[in-house]
């Protein structure tokens, strides 16, 4: 399903649902970053999605990075909570959506790599070599706040 996405864009057409989503930053023993790339986009992007209505947050996110990289997390922190209204998501069967995600960090606990039907890549990243991939702005954002190694979670 391919999907277009705008930021900040008055464009964009106006929401029609909003979408309470999870993600993860995970990190190995060198510091370098889980990302993987969207089939929908080709974009670079942490592993999550939304949440389900029979789950909690820190369960759909621990399921999202399971069905998105094959490894099991356990969740150890909150990176932050964005809600950014500049931030809009298109989808061709009309829906149009605004995104609430709650940003965490996690660690590995067990499985193996593998990207899903979602990617056509998951890898490793350096965080010296993020600023060269594609990546939409709010993922960077994200980023950006992991690795400030922030005292607080970022609130907006």
């Amino acid at each position: 399903m391919n999907r277009s996405e705008f930021y900040d864009d008055p464009a964009a057409p106006k929401p029609n649902s909003l979408v309470v989503g999870a993600s993860a930053v995970l990190a190995d023993e060198h510091g370098r970053i889980l990302l993987q790339r969207r089939a929908d986009s080709g974009n670079w992007a942490l592993p999550g999605g939304a949440m389900d209505m029979t789950e909690s947050l820190v369960q759909a996110v621990v399921r999202e990075v399971a069905e998105e990289t094959g490894f099991q997390v356990q969740v150890t922190g909150l990176v932050g909570l964005y809600t950014d209204s500049r931030h809009i998501i298109a989808y061709p069967d009309g829906e149009v959506r605004r995104q609430f995600n709650a940003c965490f960090t996690a660690r590995i606990v067990g499985g193996e790599l593998q990207a899903s039907s979602e990617s056509t890549e998951v890898a490793w990243v350096d965080p010296a070599d993020l600023s060269a991939l594609p990546m939409h702005p709010t993922q960077r954002l994200r980023l950006a706040h992991y690795l400030e190694h922030r005292k607080t979670p970022h609130l907006g």
